[in-house]
């Protein structure tokens, strides 16, 4: 920083301006009152002096004697001149080149000096020499003149006029003007140093505050002033360290409510998006997040760069800006094959409306869920009506004795039995599914050799695989192969999925039933090359009476209900079950069943 712009700088400048003023002008005066000093004292001298010859001319009779005795009292600086008359005047004579010449017509020129001469009164003048001729050699044009009568042997007067350069008293004016000039620089000096002293006690401290206030900038709060004084700046650096104080207090309030509100909205399940007057984005929550990154997603745009709104949401943020009421409005978004239901409503500072508030809901579970109710009961209504037909029909053709023979008879009531079986296991699959995903499942661990346990299983389905001229292997890894868990259930759960496997995967296909140890578990994995699973069915799959195709169920009588009991199962052992597929590729169901830490018991 340059001086003249920093405190030091300007303090020093204005100090030293200070006092060099304040030297100009006592030099100024002292000078004058030095030059009017010596002036007078000149010519007092000069006054004794006239009075001086005078006396002399009048006490000799000899007049030519008193005047060689009066040009001796002459010096190189001054000149004398004796006037008797107009006529008869006498000028002392001129030895040095310094000695001022002048004559009497000078004297009747001057209205004051001109006074000795008629009314023989003495005077005295300061004269400025304006004519070449008149200067002395040393250039100096300032001189004194002093004129005093005296009387003659008549009772005439004549006068007697002295006058004296002032080169003597100028060349002292000079040498005080030098010392002076001295004493001033020496005093610039000497004020330049304690002004400096001065400044460094008193900036030294606003340096301090100057890099404390940097760092509390920085929010280093802790740093304080050292108080070195006692006065007005020791004052202010105390002010200075309570201010910082108070404000570390009132930031670290401030980030304790922002931390709350933080928290709050990243605990939040709704989304939260904050939009201001001109509907940019301010603030979002990671709901609001996921809802944006999917519309850019689908935009494909850059999650990162983008702070575009999806239209629907624009639309309504204008809506709510230009209704201006606390109205809310609420629009319901389709995103990536997940339902958003928007609420929002302005946000106001004080009367004016700033910006709105935007709450999302994610509700594709609740859609979804909906859907299954809606579907569940068409299933269940589809599913009992037929079996029901089937009864009332033959019931009726009982009652009504069309059946003829006894083995009319007989092949009806089988039929109406077969159908009786058919609802009850509709009903049992019901009633299992509703008591697992209500928790009243029960489960009975037991210690299982596994190889043996899954070859069981390969066998009971070897034959309906040989029908479909289907290749059905199992594949082992395992690094322990006893393991607890209730064989009941897991055997229902791999029979549904084998079962599954067999029934959709076509002649000369594979399915293969994989076990193998993992960290804390068992994987199974039942793999077949069958039709597969279309894409948007995939999320259902688990769902009770979902089908994703009629072909599906071709060879056999499914309800739908399979792979939720098996879900159920699974949860119940704490483990889960996935599903990947592609069509006309093959399906694979993969299911893990943690390490129960317990001997055989029930759970």
């Amino acid at each position: 920083m340059k001086i003249w712009k920093s405190v030091v700088g300007k303090l020093w400048i204005t100090i030293l301006l200070l006092v060099s003023f304040v030297l100009f002008v006592l030099t100024i005066f002292m000078l004058e009152f030095i030059e009017n000093y010596h002036v007078g004292q000149t010519e007092d001298q000069l006054k004794k002096l006239a009075n001086k010859v005078s006396s002399i001319i009048e006490s000799h009779e000899d007049k030519e004697l008193a005047r060689s005795i009066t040009w001796e009292l002459a010096d190189d600086l001054t000149s004398i001149l004796i006037v008797e008359n107009e006529k008869k005047y006498w000028v002392s004579p001129n030895e040095s080149e310094n000695t001022l010449d002048f004559d009497l017509d000078d004297i009747k020129q001057d209205p004051v000096l001109s006074l000795v001469l008629t009314e023989h009164k003495a005077g005295s003048r300061k004269a400025y020499l304006t004519d070449e001729d008149e200067r002395m050699m040393n250039g100096e044009k300032e001189v004194v003149v002093v004129g005093v009568p005296y009387k003659l042997a008549d009772g005439k007067y004549g006068s007697v006029y002295i006058a004296q350069s002032l080169k003597a008293v100028h060349e002292t004016t000079k040498h005080t003007t030098k010392y002076i000039i001295i004493a001033a620089g020496i005093a610039i000096v000497l004020t330049t140093i304690f002004a400096f002293f001065l400044i460094t006690r008193i900036t030294n401290p606003l340096r301090k505050m100057k890099e404390v206030a940097h760092e509390l900038s920085e929010g280093k709060f802790d740093t304080k002033v050292p108080i070195l004084s006692n006065d007005e700046i020791g004052e202010l650096g105390i002010a200075f360290n309570k201010m910082a104080k108070q404000l570390k207090f009132n930031i670290n309030a401030l980030n304790q409510e922002k931390g709350h509100l933080s928290s709050i909205l990243s605990s939040m399940a709704d989304g939260v998006i904050t939009l201001k007057i001109d509907g940019t984005i301010l603030i979002t929550n990671p709901p609001a997040e996921k809802f944006l990154h999917a519309w850019y997603y689908e935009r494909g745009m850059k999650a990162e760069t983008a702070e575009e709104l999806p239209p629907e949401v624009y639309n309504l943020f204008q809506q709510v800006i230009d209704a201006g009421s606390e109205k809310e409005q609420t629009v319901e978004i389709s995103l990536q094959g997940r339902s958003w239901v928007l609420v929002m409503s302005p946000l106001y500072n004080e009367s004016n409306i700033s910006g709105a508030v935007a709450v999302l809901r994610d509700m594709t579970e609740e859609r979804k869920l909906e859907k299954l109710r809606t579907d569940f009961i068409a299933n269940v209504s589809h599913e009992l009506r037929t079996p029901i037909a089937m009864l009332q029909g033959y019931s009726e053709a009982i009652v009504d004795d069309i059946a003829s023979t006894d083995e009319e008879r007989k092949e009806i009531t089988q039929i109406i039995y077969d159908e009786s079986l058919r609802m009850g296991r509709l009903v049992n699959d019901l009633l299992d599914l509703a008591r697992m995903q209500a928790g009243h499942i029960t489960l009975n661990y037991e210690k299982i050799f596994v190889p043996e346990f899954v070859e069981k299983i390969n066998r009971k389905f070897q034959g309906l695989a040989k029908d479909k001229q289907i290749s059905l292997t199992t594949s082992l890894a395992l690094e322990e192969e006893v393991y607890p868990l209730d064989p009941d259930r897991i055997e229902q759960v791999l029979t549904n999925l084998i079962d599954n496997a067999i029934r959709h995967t076509e002649e000369e296909g594979q399915v293969n039933v994989k076990v193998q140890s993992i960290k804390d578990g068992l994987l199974f994995h039942v793999q077949d090359t069958g039709s597969g699973i279309r894409e948007e069915d995939l999320p259902f799959v688990f769902e009770r009476f979902y089908k994703a195709d009629k072909a599906r169920t071709r060879g056999g009588s499914g309800t739908g209900l399979g792979l939720g009991i098996a879900k159920s199962i699974i949860d119940a052992h704490g483990g889960s079950i996935t599903v990947n597929s592609k069509l006309r590729e093959g399906t694979t169901f993969t299911f893990f069943l943690p390490r129960k830490e317990m001997d055989c018991e029930e759970v």
